[in-house]
C-alpha cells in the first residue's frame, strides 16, 4: 500500500539538513514588535478571566456601543518578533537554512524582541521596527499597526547599511530570496526594481527561487498592485518566482488581472492559482485558505488539507510559517503537492506550539498526520 503524502514528506526530510545548510536565504524587508492580545469576556478574579472566543461576539459588543461608549480589557498573552519577513525568516532559520535578514529591527541597536533571532541569523537593521497589537480570537484576528518607521525602508537607506557590492554578493549566493509585506512598505516596488537590476544572470544550472507575499493589498490602489505584479513577473528571468497569497488576496489579485473569482472548494482555488500563474508567466502561485492550501505551477495544480485545530495557541504568523514550509519544499526539490504539505505542516505545528518547528519537529509532526 503506498505511503500517504505526510509520511512521504517526512521520509524526504531524511538527510535534508545537508541540503539546507548549503542553501543560503536572503529575506526582507519589514520588522514589527507583535503584542498578542486577548479580549476579556468575564473577569472572575485578579488573575482569572474568560476570553472572547469569536470575532462576531466582539463585533456585537462594539456595535451595541455605537452612540455610547464601551470599555474593553485586553490582556497580553505574549510579546514576540513580528512582521511577515522576520517571522518567515525565523521559521526558515529554525528549519536549518543559513539566513540573512534585512529590515527594520531596531535603531541604533537591535530591539530586544529580535535578540534571539539575531543570534541565529545575520541581521542588517535599517530603522526602528513597527508595532502591531494583534487581537486574537479562535476564528481570526484583528491587527492594529503603527507603521511610521516603515517609510524609512528605501533602496537608498538599504545601501547605507549594506553597500551595493555586499548586497549583490548576498543576492548571488542565495538559493532563496524572499521579499514580503509589499502593502505596508511604500517604497517596495522601487526596491523590487533595484533588486532585479542587481540580480546576477544565471547561465546554466538551476536559477534560485524568489518568493513574494503582497500581504493584504486591499488598501492599495489597483494601479499600484498592477504595477507591482508587473515587476514581480520580470523576476522570472533570473529566478524561479513564487507568489504567495491567502484566499482573500487571491481574489483581489485575480480581480486586478481580470480573472473570474474562484469558488471556495479546493479544485476551484487551485485552478484560480493556475490562472494567475499563467497571466503573470511565473513559476508558481500558491494560495493558502485556512482549511487547505492549493497551488499551480508548470506541472499542473495540487491541493492538500491543512491540519486544522479549533484551539490554536497563536494564529498571528501562521501564513508566514506556511510560506516558509512551502519554500522549504521547493528548495528540497519536492513536487507541488509535497511542498504544500510542508507548508500546512509548518503552519500547523506553529499554531499548536507557538514556536517555529525545527526539521526534527516537522518530521515528527508529519508522521502524526
Amino acid at each position: 500500500m503506498p505511503l500517504r503524502l505526510p509520511l512521504l514528506a517526512a521520509e524526504k526530510l531524511q538527510g535534508a539538513r545537508n541540503v539546507l545548510v548549503r542553501s543560503k536565504v536572503l529575506v526582507g524587508l519589514d520588522g514589527f514588535v507583535d503584542t498578542i492580545l486577548h479580549v476579556v469576556n468575564k473577569r472572575e478574579s485578579a488573575t482569572q478571566f474568560t476570553r472572547m472566543l469569536k470575532m462576531a461576539e466582539f463585533g456585537k459588543r462594539i456595535q451595541a456601543a455605537a452612540g455610547r461608549s464601551a470599555n474593553f480589557e485586553m490582556v497580553a498573552s505574549m510579546v514576540k518578533l513580528g512582521g511577515n519577513g522576520p517571522i518567515m525568516a525565523n521559521a526558515l532559520g529554525s528549519a536549518g537554512f543559513p539566513v540573512t535578514y534585512i529590515g527594520n529591527l531596531g535603531k541604533p541597536s537591535i530591539h530586544p524582541v529580535f535578540a534571539e533571532f539575531a543570534k541565529r541569523a545575520e541581521v542588517i537593521s535599517l530603522a526602528e521596527p513597527g508595532y502591531t497589537d494583534a487581537v486574537e480570537f479562535d476564528d481570526g484576528k484583528l491587527m492594529f499597526g503603527k507603521h511610521e518607521s516603515l517609510r524609512e525602508i528605501s533602496w537608498a537607506n538599504l545601501l547605507k547599511h549594506c553597500p551595493e557590492a555586499t548586497f549583490r554578493k548576498k543576492l548571488g549566493e542565495s538559493t532563496l530570496v524572499a521579499l514580503v509585506n509589499w502593502t505596508m512598505l511604500p517604497h517596495m516596488t522601487a526596491i523590487f526594481r533595484k533588486v532585479l537590476a542587481a540580480a546576477p544572470v544565471v547561465k546554466g544550472g538551476k536559477r534560485p527561487w524568489a518568493f513574494f507575499d503582497l500581504a493584504d493589498p486591499a488598501k492599495r490602489t489597483e494601479k499600484d498592485i498592477f504595477e507591482a505584479l508587473g515587476v514581480i513577473a520580470k523576476f522570472q528571468k533570473s529566478f524561479r518566482t513564487i507568489l504567495g497569497l491567502n484566499f482573500s488576496e487571491s481574489r483581489q489579485i485575480g480581480e486586478v488581472l481580470g480573472i473570474q473569482p474562484p469558488g471556495e472548494d479546493q479544485a476551484s482555488v487551485a485552478e484560480h492559482a493556475a490562472h494567475i500563474r499563467e497571466k503573470l508567466q511565473i513559476d508558481t502561485v500558491v494560495v493558502h485558505p485556512t482549511a487547505f492550501a492549493a497551488a499551480g505551477d508548470a506541472a499542473g495544480t495540487a491541493f492538500v488539507d491543512g491540519p486544522y485545530t479549533p484551539r490554536p495557541k497563536i494564529t498571528t504568523g501562521a501564513g508566514d510559517h506556511f510560506n516558509a514550509g512551502f519554500c522549504l519544499g521547493r528548495v528540497l526539490g519536492a513536487d507541488l503537492a509535497m511542498s504544500l504539505q510542508y507548508g500546512v505542516a509548518t503552519s500547523g505545528y506553529y499554531v499548536r506550539h507557538a514556536k517555529s518547528p525545527r526539521l526534527e519537529d516537522l518530521k515528527r509532526f508529519l508522521q502524526t498526520l
